[in-house]
């Protein structure tokens, strides 16, 4: 009977992998609990106490607006959002992420309204006070949603002290804002036109803007000019002049009351039929094309390119005067269908790109018309209703009728008149301002408004405008492209009008004289009116007798009467969220924050209005930097939204996926550009989620038995491989670092995932796998190569925690030896290793070899040569370099190549295959393989083959070692 141990025997003595860390993620049970934990073990707060005393990192929150359910573009911000402050606090700088949300303004008011509708309840039956109590409810209600659907996602934050634009405390600070601007002349109400949604029967911030699609009338109308215009042109006597102007709205005209004319274009004066037509000279083709084409001719003109034909007169002559806009300045018209006279005014902004050249001027319903308005002292005339329906001013025939159904009765007047030039029924497709909200088209309506100038004299001889765009270059914007986007849309804002026509919201604290109207606009009233807000909340203002405010002996400074009433209008909620700097990062963290983060429509939106707020109250920008990502599309870049199907739900992925494939959705993304996401994006993720969780699996199970404090070997006493794989972590562990600093967040998981992938299981864990399992126990070899395993979980988890913070933790939890309570208390680990050039170099040149040779292994085990690679033994031959770096580590190639036995010949067989190594080793590099099959027998143990099996032992020479 022979004594040889049994297989069962030899088996119990190879290290094979062990851990409690499953394979599988299972994250739909792996998430919430280790939620659950972080809350027990107060890991946040833990974390910011860690870090105090530090330099600090502060990230502002813009808030996200408290009304339904998160959407994937909630999940993006988030998730960046969380990346950069568990990315700082891991970097050992506190960095208190304080949530907040948006809670006023007129969604809420009109979700409400809807509520008391289902309920059976007449929104009129209720006070002031009602109404926004049941606003408030709402609000919370949403902001406690909103909350725990952030949390699922991992977002760490102080959550239990957000900050919200309906805290008493957040209201009152606003309104000493507005007394800020107040006391420094930044405050006045005007007429003026503002985008005005009728459907919402409120003004529109610039934000609140959206253009789309929209079909219009396209109208040539014309209006006939008064006897003085003979008085200059002679030649006109006797004629029907009328001035032509093209409009796409045509239920402005009632409200028109001028003419404008560039003063240095030229003007023709055309005769066609029983009138003579007065148009820009460059574009009387045009317009006759599309009033009257047969008064043209096509003229056809051979030019060294070619032939090009080009429209001319029919008969030139019939063009009976010129003259220049300057020329016309001050002649009047009668208008088409309304008793009243206008005048010819001139303007700058009149170009020759379409029209007439004769722009149709209603200083009521355009900002360029109201300027002009104003020159000329017009009356800034809006003959329109906050309903838009038309008042009683426009006649019976349009009084009482919707502005847009009213279109085509204009267009009856004027053919009525004979003041309509073109066919009625021709229209133009084009581009038009709609609201974000209902995404009806909004008009240009000018009512009375509170504003905040931007061209007003703010220091010394700059403006307000240019002050903000100093603040602007002293930013650093991510990407780059911010700067040149927000400078132009600062450039060319108006006025900011800051009031709004609804209930829910802060209000604006002015009185109003009942004697002559002036509006009391005080910063000291408005700085009483926040000491109450700050107990009361913004209500107190409605429910207060107004001369509490003022005072009892406050009277008119302009008539010296003593009664007053309310400003009933709220601010503009863009100038809620702006006081954010003020009201939270003022009090709780520090001005100017070092990071806002939002998405690319915020340069028109917070990171705008913040901008005027903070340098208007306190002369700086609120942030240093400003970084901003695109919008959600669907896989074909589609954007998403319900009516398509095509949206893509957080809490659905998380269902299916987990929250940890959501999280590694954002970091893969560019999100410089818009982020696409569909199933099979989220289905490609998943597969990096398993390349990376296998690597981390692979080495904890390798650890079952190491403990870092007594095994751990010194790294000049690891073998060469090894030392090469500790300086392929710092290069990785440097790489991402620098990304994260980057906010290139796309490179750590790429970097990440390539590491895990090519470096890791592909190559040193593949080569390590003998060592690991078969190797004598406690030797150097496997305690050096399980040292250098555990240095990458201990540097590569922490690294990975800003993004895969649930397996992060999960993994963390499982590191054998001595460590922080929660990977993110870990820090980021002080690598000590770097890559020699040289040892860098042998393996670059030592692996391209490999990768060759495996190769040449696959084909043999196609071929049915070989069964497992460890049956193959490879004989090389190689001339110069090659043949250097290959004699020099002869001793490894085995190992390396995974194959029992490697051989140097001094020249290839006939069988050998040459192999293409000239990347590595350059030009003229020669390497020859052939594959043969192993000498000697099948070690039990190890499976490598060997001349010592079964010559004084059962098992190889190196498992006699192990066993020994």
């Amino acid at each position: 009977m022979s004594d040889a141990p049994s297989r069962k025997d030899l088996d119990a003595t190879v290290h094979l992998p062990r851990t409690e860390f499953p394979m599988k993620g299972n994250l739909g049970q792996l998430e919430p609990r280790l939620l659950a934990w972080w809350r027990e073990q107060d890991v946040w707060k833990q974390l910011l106490a860690k870090n105090a005393g530090r330099e600090p990192f502060v990230l502002a929150d813009g808030p996200p607006y408290a009304n339904g359910h998160l959407h994937a573009g909630h999940a993006l911000n988030k998730v960046l959002k969380d990346i950069v402050v568990k990315f700082r606090n891991l970097s050992g700088r506190p960095c208190d992420f304080i949530p907040g949300w948006d809670t006023h303004g007129l969604p809420i008011e009109q979700a409400v309204e809807k509520r008391l509708k289902e309920q059976k309840l007449d929104k009129r039956t209720l006070s002031r006070d009602a109404l926004l109590e049941r606003c408030r409810e709402y609000a919370l209600e949403f902001v406690d949603i909103q909350r725990a659907e952030f949390q699922r996602l991992g977002v760490f934050g102080t959550w239990d002290e957000p900050y919200r634009t309906l805290d008493f405390s957040y209201e009152a600070q606003e309104v000493r804002e507005l007394a800020a601007f107040a006391r420094r002349g930044m405050l006045y109400r005007r007429k003026k036109p503002v985008a005005w949604c009728l459907q919402d029967q409120t003004a529109l911030a610039e934000a609140e803007v959206e253009y789309a699609e929209h079909t219009s009338p396209s109208v040539y109308v014309a209006f006939d000019a008064g006897p003085e215009l003979v008085d200059r042109l002679s030649q006109l006597k006797g004629q029907r002049v009328s001035f032509v102007i093209w409009t796409t709205t045509p239920w402005t005209l009632p409200a028109n009351l001028a003419i404008a004319v560039n003063p240095t274009f030229e003007y023709v004066f055309y005769r066609l039929e029983d009138r003579v037509l007065c148009v820009a000279k460059d574009l009387l083709a045009k317009v006759l094309a599309e009033v009257k084409s047969d008064e043209l001719a096509v003229k056809h003109v051979q030019l060294p390119t070619g032939e090009v034909s080009s429209p001319a007169l029919v008969d030139a002559s019939r063009i009976l005067a010129y003259a220049t806009g300057e020329d016309l300045e001050h002649v009047t018209y009668q208008h088409p269908f309304l008793e009243r006279q206008g005048r010819v005014v001139l303007g700058e902004h009149v170009t020759l790109d379409a029209g007439t050249g004769l722009v149709h001027t209603a200083p009521g319903h355009g900002q360029e018309d109201y300027e002009v308005g104003l020159k000329y002292g017009l009356d800034i005339y809006n003959p329109v209703r906050a309903d838009g329906r038309y008042d009683d001013t426009v006649g019976e025939v349009l009084a009482g009728r919707r502005v847009f159904e009213a279109n085509p009765v204009v267009l009856d007047l004027l053919v009525q008149r004979g003041a309509l030039l073109n066919d009625r029924s021709d229209t133009l497709t084009h581009s038009y301002p709609h609201c974000w909200r209902c995404h009806q088209p909004v008009i240009q309506a000018a009512t009375y408004q509170w504003f905040i100038p931007m061209d007003a004299l703010f220091h010394g001889t700059q403006t307000f405008r240019q002050v903000v765009l100093e603040q602007v270059d002293k930013v650093q914007w991510v990407p780059s492209w911010g700067q040149s986007r927000i400078r132009g849309m600062l450039e060319g804002r108006p006025d900011w009008c800051i009031s709004r026509q609804r209930s829910w919201g802060v209000p604006i604290p002015i009185a109003y004289c009942d004697g002559c109207d002036d509006a009391v606009a005080s910063p000291e009233v408005m700085e009483r009116v926040a000491a109450a807000v700050e107990k009361e909340g913004a209500g107190v203002w409605y429910r207060t007798p107004v001369k509490e405010f003022l005072g009892e002996d406050f009277t008119c400074p302009r008539c010296g009467k003593g009664e007053f009433h309310r400003e009933t209008d709220i601010l503009d909620v863009w100038f809620d969220s702006a006081c954010m700097a003020s009201a939270v990062l003022e009090k709780r963290q520090r001005v100017p924050a070092d990071l806002f983060l939002e998405g690319s429509d915020q340069h028109r939106g917070w990171f705008h209005s913040s901008l005027l707020v903070s340098v208007g109250t306190r002369d700086v920008a609120p942030y240093k930097a400003c970084l901003t990502h695109g919008f959600v599309v669907d896989g074909q870049g589609e954007k998403m939204s319900k009516s398509r199907g095509n949206t893509v739900a957080p809490d659905k992925v998380i269902q299916q996926y987990g929250a940890e494939v959501l999280r590694l959705w954002v970091a893969a993304s560019d999100y410089r550009n818009d982020v696409r996401l569909s199933d099979a994006i989220l289905k490609g993720l998943s597969e990096g989620y398993r390349k990376i969780r296998n690597t981390l699996r692979y080495a904890l199970g390798n650890l079952q038995d190491f403990d870092p404090a007594k095994d751990a070997v010194a790294g000049d006493a690891l073998l060469p491989l090894d030392q090469w794989a500790r300086g392929r972590l710092a290069q990785v562990a440097a790489r991402v670092r620098q990304a994260y600093e980057d906010y290139e967040f796309h490179l750590v998981y790429a970097t990440v995932v390539d590491f895990c992938a090519n470096d890791l299981s592909a190559v040193y864990f593949d080569i390590l796998k003998d060592r690991l399992y078969t190797a004598k126990q406690d030797g150097p070899a496997r305690r050096g190569a399980q040292t250098v395993l555990h240095e990458v979980l201990t540097v590569l988890l922490p690294l990975l925690a800003p993004v895969m913070s649930f397996t992060s933790e999960e993994a963390w939890q499982h590191l054998p030896g001595e460590r922080a309570k929660s990977v993110f208390l870990a820090g980021f680990a002080d690598v000590q290793a770097t890559m020699p050039p040289e040892l860098e170099a042998r393996y670059a040149k030592l692996f391209a070899v490999r990768s060759a040779v495996q190769g040449v292994l696959e084909v043999a085990r196609r071929d049915k040569r070989i069964g497992a690679s460890l049956e193959a033994r490879v004989v090389l031959s190689a001339t110069g370099a090659v043949r250097e770096v290959l004699e020099a580590n002869l001793a490894e190639l085995p190992g390396l190549f995974i194959v029992s036995q490697v051989e140097l010949a001094e020249a290839p067989s006939e069988a050998a295959k040459a192999l293409e190594v000239s990347q590595a080793f350059g030009d003229g590099a020669s390497l020859s393989v052939e594959v043969l099959p192993a000498h000697g027998q099948k070690c039990p143990r190890c499976w490598v083959y060997s001349d010592a099996v079964g010559q004084g032992g059962d098992v190889c020479l190196k498992c006699r070692e192990a066993l020994g």
